[in-house]
């Protein structure tokens, strides 16, 4: 039985799974939208929407939590001067996932998650 083991370990240690997260929350920001496969997208999902979350409060706390997982200067300041506003009406749901089938080289089932406009 695995109760209570939340969350994928996508084949990586702990810490490049941190990784891993970081840098995909840094290009999702950045872009708009990323690429990736499914699994990955499942997982970025909630990572992605709790640092939203944090921009929609705006404080200083909250720029120095993102700061934390975010450690591109420009990217957390485009996430809270535009990305935390333009949700702020929003009480969550900021991600949306598009399957786009299986990747040709080895058939992972690919997806397309980005901010929902």
């Amino acid at each position: 039985m695995r109760h209570r083991k939340k969350g994928r370990k996508l084949g990586r240690t702990a810490q490049h799974r941190r990784a891993t997260l970081r840098n995909m929350a840094t290009s999702l920001f950045r872009h708009g939208r990323i690429e990736t496969t499914t699994a990955k997208a499942k997982e970025l999902r909630p990572y992605a929407e709790r640092l939203i979350t944090l921009a929609k409060r705006g404080d200083l706390h909250a720029r120095r939590q993102a700061a934390r997982k975010i450690q591109d200067r420009e990217v957390l300041g485009h996430l809270f001067d535009d990305i935390g506003p333009r949700f702020s009406q929003r009480p969550g749901g900021y991600t949306r996932i598009l399957k786009l089938g299986a990747r040709k080289g080895d058939a992972a089932d690919m997806s397309l998650i980005e901010l929902v406009d």
